[in-house]
């Protein structure tokens, strides 16, 4: 999961399906984040995002950040956080986090990647551990339907039907 909060001051957040290390020396972490989320929007503006680990037992906070949109709701209500670096929320229930100053970002088709260099972490000590292991996985949030569509709606719905010609 990806909390951000843009140069604006208004936060956002969602889980993600692509995130890795991509690098060992330096440090560097890649999030991808859909180009249609509430999420990406905010992010573009931010100077740092806290990516977060979740355990099994914290479905109820997935679907939150998966099945919901920040365009339709405010998912930090109500929830204990605090502000990271460059004010990233980071989310005291987390099983583990870390904070990454946004290194760049590069165009991966219907998501962007965030180059994370990452500058704080820390662990949500003695998490549960379910049946996977100490977080949840994407096995464990594959019945969440996401909270935008896959695609962004075409602004002429004709041209979602012809394709271009190619030489």
């Amino acid at each position: 999961m990806v909390t951000a909060r843009g140069a604006a001051g208004e936060t956002a957040g969602c889980l993600v399906g692509f995130a890795s290390q991509c690098s060992l020396e330096p440090v560097r972490f890649t999030v991808w984040l859909s180009r249609v989320n509430h999420t990406h929007r905010v992010a573009g503006t931010a100077s740092h995002l806290a990516a977060h680990l979740l355990a099994p037992d914290q479905r109820q906070l997935a679907e939150l950040f998966g099945g919901r949109s920040g365009d339709e709701v405010d998912k930090f209500a109500g929830l204990p956080w605090r502000p990271g670096p460059g004010g990233a929320p980071i989310l005291r229930q987390a099983t583990a986090w870390f904070v990454g100053r946004v290194l760049g970002r590069f165009d991966g088709g219907d998501h962007e990647a965030f180059l994370l260099d990452p500058v704080e972490c820390g662990p949500r000590p003695g998490g549960p551990v379910g049946p996977r292991g100490a977080h949840l996985t994407l096995a464990d949030t594959l019945r969440i339907t996401a909270g935008h569509p896959v695609h962004p709606e075409p602004a002429d719905p004709e041209s979602a039907h012809h394709e271009e010609e190619r030489p």
